[in-house]
């Protein structure tokens, strides 16, 4: 069987060591990541499998329902026995598809002690802040996180969409130990951020890792290669985001417990560099053109 122990290890922050493929819990909520998802039952089932399949990385975020995705993810795997529960603050829900960021320090901590309240721990493993927000100076914010990691609160802090320049920014004032920024085979907008954080040891968690584009069409060196290792292109899509960097850790979401078996297939599918290489071709060529 196919298990996430085989896409390697990464040491978030120098100490907590997780496998590389983990698993996103945004979508075991409802549409447009807001409610309760439409099948609790298999929302609930997917979660279960996480363990089942070798992955101990979970993210989430406060405002996946809101609060949704956490309280299943308590509900389900507490008290994450071997699990990194990783989770994100900063970004407010006013309706399905609404995301509002708010960088108050007084909310950033509210954020913090409900995730804590919530989750039923009295730290965070990894908290990340969702979005730098525009409502305040970007220092006063990354003020009330070192705070809160110094009070204990949060063992490791990440961040976020950020740019090379906003993560030395925040390196003054706490270690940074993951980013989180969309990445994919037709996305390269953050391949800087990404050498950043290889040449400093900082986690890259892309989010939006299946995002395939049109490369998954018929006569695509994706289609190709997916059809020769009788897989699919999703776990071919993440075989190339691990074998990118080796700080890479996709986190693949799904509210289906076959699609997450499907996904965790990719950790153990080992590219050529041939194939490695083609599938980077065409994926820059159509980040280019959509450019």
């Amino acid at each position: 069987m196919s298990s996430a122990h085989l896409s390697g290890t990464f040491a978030i922050g120098g100490d907590l060591t997780v496998h590389r493929l983990g698993f996103g819990a945004m979508r075991v909520t409802g549409p447009g990541i807001w409610g309760e998802p439409a099948d609790r039952d298999k929302a609930k089932a997917t979660l279960r499998r996480v363990p089942e399949l070798g992955i101990d990385l979970i993210d989430s975020a406060d405002s996946y329902g809101p609060f949704v995705s956490e309280d299943l993810i308590r509900e389900v795997l507490h008290p994450y026995d071997g699990l990194v529960v990783a989770t994100k603050g900063g970004l407010t829900r006013h309706g399905p598809d609404i995301w509002r960021p708010v960088g108050h320090p007084d909310y950033l901590r509210q954020c913090v002690l409900m995730s804590l309240r919530r989750l039923g721990v009295d730290r965070i493993d990894l908290w990340q802040l969702h979005r730098i927000g525009p409502d305040v100076p970007r220092e006063r914010q990354f003020e009330v996180i070192a705070a809160m990691r110094e009070e204990g609160l949060i063992r490791h802090v990440g961040l976020s969409e950020v740019s090379v320049a906003e993560i030395e920014a925040a390196r003054t004032y706490f270690p940074v130990a993951t980013v989180q920024n969309r990445f994919n085979l037709v996305d390269r907008t953050s391949e800087a951020v990404l050498d950043h954080c290889e040449r400093h040891g900082i986690g890259f968690i892309p989010w939006a890792p299946l995002d395939k584009g049109t490369l998954a069409k018929t006569g695509s060196a994706l289609a190709d290669i997916a059809g020769q290792r009788g897989t699919s292109a999703g776990a071919v899509a993440l075989a190339w985001l691990l074998k990118r960097s080796p700080v890479m850790l996709p986190i693949p979401g799904t509210g289906d417990p076959g699609h997450l078996a499907e996904n965790v297939k990719g950790a153990g599918l080992v590219l050529t560099d041939d194939e490695f290489q083609a599938l980077d071709a065409q994926g820059r060529a159509a980040w280019t053109s959509a450019s």
